[in-house]
């Protein structure tokens, strides 16, 4: 097999008992790198401290991660000019935070027959938040619910 010491140089081909024989002199662990049918290769280190460093890595990568929520903000089609600002306020607020904004406008009765109006209340939605958001598609009708998606404008 080939040997690899703990500076990362090559040593060559040895027998494993003398590699063995080598890591336990100096303390270390031996560890397999590639498991080669022809010649494996490996390598003397400290295994513990390497697991280590490898979850303190992943830790570090998961932290650099963008995550971000769904927040559900429900209406009618006839809501009031300060419910409008208030509910304008809060999807600010969850933008800002960086998460996306799902405003779902619940249609009852015979509010069915004026799906014009709930779409002029999205869009009045989406003109309030047009400086700091983006709609992710146009309106979409469920059923009796019409909702849309604003995510947070890209950074420049």
């Amino acid at each position: 097999m080939q040997l690899i010491d703990e500076n990362g140089e090559k040593k060559g081909a040895m027998d494993i008992q003398d590699a063995l024989d080598l890591a336990y002199d100096k303390k270390l662990d031996l560890v397999m790198v590639s498991p080669s049918p022809d010649m494996p290769v490996c390598k003397i280190m400290n295994y513990g401290k390497y697991k280590f460093e490898q979850a303190k890595k992943e830790k570090e990568a998961r932290k650099k991660q963008k995550t971000f929520e769904l927040k559900e903000i429900r209406i009618t089609p006839n809501i009031e000019q300060h419910d409008f600002e208030f509910k304008a306020k809060n999807a600010r607020k969850f933008l800002e935070d960086g998460n996306k904004v799902r405003i779902t406008l619940k249609f009852r009765g015979r509010e069915m027959n004026y799906i014009k109006l709930g779409e002029e209340v999205l869009q009045k939605f989406t003109d309030e938040l047009a400086d700091i958001s983006v709609p992710e598609k146009k309106p979409i009708l469920e059923g009796k619910n019409m909702f849309i998606i604003l995510a947070k404008k890209a950074d420049k």
